[in-house]
């Protein structure tokens, strides 16, 4: 199966290298140096994935994700020479699915493409056994891809979905960051407390979870999240 790629970056030697990667390993890449020509194909075109830069002359990435939000939930991975937290946790709590900082190995984007990818295309994939969980007016199906909150379709990414599947299907017990990171980004671990942080939140704020007291999925501080029987 072919994917189509947006890159999406003013610098013209990184879309280009960016580009030139990705094509040696057989994608279609729609590459632009400004945000109204991405935007025109965001809406025209079926992509698999988009990889945003942040600083962008007309309009920022952030703003670029926050688009794509409102109507497809494929992997986004943002691009930028910053460094700091914020900027990495504006970005996935606007939902971003990862982040890689320049100047960065092009093997590694590959392979951050190639889990992100997997990831998102492996949802609908038939499982045998148990794939419906049901419980105080929450339906998640992973069949479908579909979670259902009192009759209200809540419009996850797969990465959230993954998570939300992971809790329940592990309900009455703590799930640490650790291995949340684990199993549902499927690499090591590597302090990623932010990552996953920033991802259940979005994801609680999605279920219209109460900041203080969420019905749904707890912190057990010091210890993990846990969804409980």
């Amino acid at each position: 199966m072919t994917y189509n790629i947006l890159i999406l970056d003013d610098e013209k030697e990184i879309a280009d290298l960016v580009e030139l990667y990705l094509k040696n390993e057989n994608y279609n890449i729609y590459k632009f140096y400004n945000s109204k020509d991405a935007l025109k194909c965001i809406s025209e075109v079926k992509l698999d994935m988009a990889i945003l830069d942040i600083m962008l002359p007309d309009i920022d990435g952030f703003s670029i994700c926050n688009k794509i939000r409102e109507n497809y939930t494929y992997p986004i991975i943002m691009l930028t020479a910053k460094v700091d937290d914020i900027s990495k946790i504006k970005g996935l709590s606007i939902g971003a699915d990862d982040y890689i900082t320049k100047p960065f190995n092009p093997l590694e984007l590959i392979a951050r493409v190639k889990s992100a990818l997997r990831r998102y295309h492996n949802y609908n994939k038939e499982n045998e056994n148990n794939d419906i969980i049901e419980f105080l007016g929450l339906s998640v199906n992973k069949k479908n891809h579909k979670c259902i909150l009192y009759n209200e379709e809540l419009n996850l990414t797969p990465i959230e979905f993954s998570i939300l599947w992971y809790l329940c299907k592990n309900r009455g017990k703590v799930v640490s960051s650790e291995e949340l990171f684990t199993n549902v980004w499927g690499e090591k671990y590597l302090d990623c407390n932010n990552t996953v942080m920033v991802h259940i939140k979005r994801l609680r704020e999605k279920m219209h979870e109460k900041p203080k007291n969420p019905k749904f999925i707890k912190t057990i501080w010091g210890v993990g999240y846990e969804i409980e029987n």
